[in-house]
Parts: structure tokens; C-alpha cells; sequence
């Protein structure tokens, strides 16, 4: 929710949580609770919260939540370590391509 609101990630309260498909998220104030509540499939990020560049070449990594884009409504979490910067990666491609092939990685690990 921060992530659109803000423009950053934001700790949240553990007064202000909601549950969405298993996972518990938490939120600043009962407002953007609510907000999320309304629509929590905006706010999710792709991938289940994994790299999305890593999906863009057929492998899992985690991410870092500092490290994302919103790419028409949809936030996009990046691997970020000391050896590599995912988001750098994935803006030096072409982003349209990455976005599609790592769709179809996405759904050919989910229906397997």
C-alpha cells in the first residue's frame, strides 16, 4: 500500500493488519487498511513478492523490498545484494519482453 501512497516501502503497525491469501500484511493506519482491504489485489506485488527479473530469466530469487518499480499499477519486487542490483539488470532490457516472458515462468511453475 506505502509503495503507491508514498512512493517507498513503510513498516507497518501490528494494530493495522489484514490477512490476503495466507499472508498477513501490515499497514500505517486504518485507513490504508481499509484501502487495501477494498482491493488488495492492486496492492500485492507480482510473483508472489519474487524478483521479477529473476522470473524474466526462468529463475526464483528472493527480493529485496527496498528495491522495486510500479510498472502500470503493478509493483515489481528486486533481488538486491552486494554483487547485484536486479532492478539495474532489468531496466537495461527491454522491459515489455521481461514482463512477458517472466508471466509465462510465473505461470508454468504455478501450474506445475
Amino acid at each position: 500500500m506505502a509503495y503507491f501512497a508514498w512512493g517507498e516501502p513503510t513498516p507497518g503497525n501490528s494494530d493495522y493488519r489484514s490477512s490476503y491469501e495466507g499472508n498477513l500484511y501490515y499497514f500505517v493506519s486504518e485507513e490504508a487498511k481499509q484501502e487495501f482491504d477494498g482491493n488488495p489485489g492492486k496492492y500485492i506485488p507480482a510473483f508472489g513478492g519474487k524478483c521479477a527479473f529473476g522470473m524474466s530469466i526462468e529463475k526464483e530469487f528472493d527480493s529485496d523490498p527496498t528495491n522495486f518499480k510500479i510498472i502500470d499499477g503493478r509493483l515489481y519486487l528486486f533481488l538486491k545484494n552486494d554483487d547485484t542490483d536486479a532492478l539495474e539488470l532489468w531496466n537495461q532490457e527491454d522491459e515489455s519482453k521481461c514482463l512477458a516472458h517472466a508471466e509465462k515462468f510465473w505461470e508454468s511453475r504455478s501450474t506445475t
